[in-house]
């Protein structure tokens, strides 16, 4: 049993157990250390000063993270900031057609693989989202990218799983194993964290 387990069996309440679960979510939230969030603006930095692209990669509720920031690290920038040099940000979990295709044709595990293998060029960067760390086609993509010579960026939770051994950068939400709920909400704030640093700063 995690501790979100406990939390519900414990509460008398929906109210009490939210007013426990904001609590704990406030102590995943400390456990991310300011110097990875500092080195996480300068990877977006360094790519958007290049031209670069950072794919973005996750499943499930990690997905919806990845689509959020396709748009908030992508057009809401350029719409809130004026700036005419944006992020070159793309969402690997938004075409259905192509995740369909290749899921159905190769296997799930291959989904961002092969999209990367597409779209990919020397330098660009791939930020994979997994609360476990061990998504096997996130696992398969960051290995690739690794290959070809780029820089792997990864959102974990857990312990980190395989990712956390392999990326250049980790951000990781350290929770117990299961604690899917605070992790991703961990991951979600990550996203409006650079949003609004990114439109404030490029004003």
């Amino acid at each position: 049993m995690n501790n979100i387990d406990r939390l519900c069996n414990n509460s008398q309440s929906a109210g009490a157990f939210a007013h426990g679960y904001f609590n704990y979510l406030k102590q995943v939230l400390d456990s991310i250390t300011p110097e990875s969030i500092d080195k996480l603006v300068e990877e977006f930095e360094n790519a958007r000063a290049i031209g670069n692209t950072i794919f973005i990669v996750g499943n499930g509720g990690s997905a919806t993270t990845a689509t959020s920031m396709g748009n908030d690290i992508g057009f809401d920038i350029i719409k809130k900031s004026g700036t005419d040099k944006p992020f070159r940000v793309l969402a690997l979990t938004d075409n259905t057609s192509v995740i369909t295709a290749i899921a159905n044709d190769v296997g799930y595990e291959e989904v961002f693989l092969n999209q990367l293998k597409i779209h990919y060029r020397h330098g660009d960067k791939l930020l994979a989202i997994s609360a476990s760390g061990n998504s096997p086609n996130v696992v398969a993509a960051a290995e690739w990218v690794k290959e070809q010579g780029g820089r792997v960026i990864s959102f974990v939770g857990f312990t980190g799983g395989k990712l956390k051994e392999m990326s250049n950068l980790v951000v990781h939400v350290k929770s117990e194993a299961g604690e899917y709920g605070p992790v991703e909400d961990a991951h979600l704030v990550l996203n409006h964290i650079l949003a609004h640093w990114f439109q404030f700063k490029l004003k």
